[in-house]
């Protein structure tokens, strides 16, 4: 495999220049602010430092794709949000769910099943398979808002909600392309970095909920 192999999969980008796909770029700005932001809000949650920590990464290794667009720099992209979506998972069953550590864990290990199973199905499905493995995330979110039913599950529900409309704009940004030349990814970007800050907002807002019931 070469690593330094240059792709070209966005409606933006209309040559393999570092600059093709400035607004995609730009955007990334998005994820590094919602960081810096739930970074300043989640004092006293460590869980929650850590998945700002990830989501200042996602940032700079989406950055890096839509600049240097090459197969390396596609890793650096989607890394970081796979160690997001397990990272978050494990805080999740661990400390809102309340499973023991190695229970939380073995919980989280089945998340890979879980899309194994789930992205073959997607795939068959018009329109999901273009995003098919983001897909599996708001499916999941949808399971343990209808588990948890309290604040936490609204929580879920509203990141589910957003991380829907976000997919379905990326999902387009080729379809509409002849009509929209600067494509849709870019509010996939925007729409994630508001996201994911919600999550970590929702995960320390327990968390600091749970330390001050403690007092």
């Amino acid at each position: 495999m070469d690593w330094f192999e240059q792709v070209d999969g966005y409606c933006e980008r209309t040559d393999l220049s570092y600059w093709s796909e400035p607004l995609n770029a730009v955007t990334n700005l998005a994820f590094i602010i919602a960081a810096i932001i739930m970074w300043r809000r989640s004092a006293g949650v460590p869980g929650a430092r850590v998945l700002c920590v990830i989501l200042f990464s996602i940032g700079v290794g989406s950055y890096l794709f839509h600049t240097h667009a090459t197969l390396w720099a596609a890793m650096a992209d989607v890394v970081p949000i796979g160690v997001f979506i397990l990272t978050y998972l494990f805080l999740t069953n661990r400390d809102i769910v309340g499973l023991p550590s190695w229970a939380a864990l073995f919980a989280t290990a089945l998340f890979v099943p879980y899309a194994y199973v789930m992205v073959p199905l997607l795939d068959r499905m018009p329109f999901f398979q273009i995003s098919d493995f983001y897909w599996t995330v708001p499916l999941l979110l949808l399971v343990y808002a209808a588990f948890l039913r309290d604040t936490v599950g609204l929580g879920f529900l509203i990141g589910a909600a957003v991380l829907c409309l976000s997919i379905t704009l990326r999902s387009v940004d080729e379809i509409w392309c002849a009509h929209w030349p600067i494509g849709t990814h870019i509010f996939w970007h925007c729409l994630n970095g508001v996201m994911l800050g919600w999550m970590i907002h929702v995960y320390a807002r327990h968390m600091l909920a749970g330390h001050r019931a403690g007092r």
